[in-house]
């Protein structure tokens, strides 16, 4: 394979990003990814953008579709005890957030990066890291049958929870903080135009929903189930009554209903290691931190985390020296707990956690009213939920 500066695992958001920005500034890069391209083109996943990676997106030029197709969104509406409220995001802080799923976002950028010229290699097997610790570390993998080495000077791993980079890092080395919720997400795309202009977060007494949407025809429903549900016990049927039940208690509104083109579980869980580096070795992503999507911090993080190592490396490479990639996790881990506080608070204030606890309710109800009818709380939730302003 030979020879790059920055070897890259993961074709997700993070991994397509840095070889973007570095690319940008001459530096070159290959990235290596296990699925196909349409596997990752097509992977449904979050779908909100914080003010800073739509900027980010655009300063770096991949910005145009998501400017023509993403969605803008000014507040956020939670309903709860038969109440509706509208959080005004934009009023209260000056930025909002965009509406564009992670597909779409990993489609822009592997379009970019073959316009380019650069190279992303698909359907890699047997992926594994050597020599983290020395200044030539390398990548050795399976590509159409073949034993490959692509020899670096670093190794970015956005390779996801269950990639193999993290592991490469010696026992002893990283602490990992974990918790699993009691509960999942049921999560539906439909042809369906959404009956909102922004989204609704409820708090019910049969359990949390959510109503998103990916463009003006589809709509984009979740629900709290318990984590051992079977997506085959969900009908279409079942998952419309439920999401009414949930969603229609403003007199007068009711939802749009339509065929439902996918449907899945996703498990709720927070984790977070610590350091996100170690020798020659930069994590970045879901590779070394996962929220509860309540917050929809999971991509903005990702992004928020190569944009500090692109500029590290740009550092390094200019001559600058190693400070900024030296300081990469600390840096990063603020960013990280903070959004792993808000995702949490988010989620506990939000989802039933069994109803043997009455008390968590009322606390739960004292919350939101606190949010809906102070402007100190509002602003508090809205400046989080569009992100902190990069600088």
């Amino acid at each position: 394979m030979g020879r790059t500066q920055v070897g890259i695992v993961g074709a997700g958001p993070a991994g397509l990003m840095l070889a973007h920005l570095l690319h940008l500034r001459g530096i070159s890069s290959v990235v290596l990814e296990a699925r196909s391209r349409d596997y990752v083109e097509q992977r449904v996943r979050a779908g909100v953008l914080e003010q800073g990676s739509v900027d980010l997106l655009v300063e770096s030029g991949v910005g145009d579709r998501l400017q023509r197709e993403g969605l803008r969104h000014e507040g956020i509406e939670l309903r709860f005890a038969g109440e509706s409220h509208r959080v005004a995001m934009t009023e209260l802080t000056g930025r909002a957030i965009t509406v564009y799923g992670q597909q779409e976002v990993v489609k822009d950028l592997i379009a970019a990066r073959l316009a380019a010229g650069q190279p992303i290699v698909f359907e890699v097997d047997d992926v594994a890291v050597h020599g983290l610790d020395t200044e030539q570390p390398s990548i050795t993998f399976t590509h159409e049958g073949r034993d490959e080495t692509l020899t670096c000077d670093f190794v970015a791993g956005c390779d996801g929870f269950h990639g193999v980079t993290r592991g490469a890092v010696p026992a002893g080395v990283l602490s990992t903080y974990d918790r699993v919720y009691p509960f999942a997400w049921l999560g539906v795309l439909a042809t369906a135009p959404p009956a909102v202009d922004e989204l609704i977060y409820a708090n019910h007494e049969r359990g949390f929903a959510l109503y998103s949407m990916r463009s003006a025809q589809v709509s984009r429903l979740y629900l709290q189930v318990a984590p051992d549900e079977d997506i085959d016990d969900w009908s279409d049927d079942r998952i419309w009554a439920e999401l009414r039940a949930r969603l229609e208690t403003v007199e007068g509104w009711s939802l749009n209903e339509g065929p439902v083109i996918e449907k899945g579980i996703t498990p709720m869980r927070s984790f977070v290691v610590e350091p996100m580096q170690w020798e020659r070795l930069y994590l970045a992503g879901d590779a070394v931190h996962i929220v509860p999507p309540t917050g929809a911090k999971g991509m903005n993080l990702a992004l928020a985390d190569v944009r500090l190592l692109g500029d590290a490396f740009a550092q390094w490479y200019a001559g600058g020296g190693g400070g900024l990639l030296e300081a990469y996790s600390s840096t990063a881990l603020r960013r990280v707990w903070r959004a792993q506080h808000f995702s949490w608070w988010m989620t506990s204030m939000l989802h039933r956690f069994g109803d043997s606890d009455p008390y968590q309710a009322r606390l739960q109800l004292a919350q939101l009213r606190n949010v809906t009818t102070s402007t100190a709380y509002a602003r508090a939730l809205a400046e989080n939920y569009v992100g902190p302003v990069e600088v």
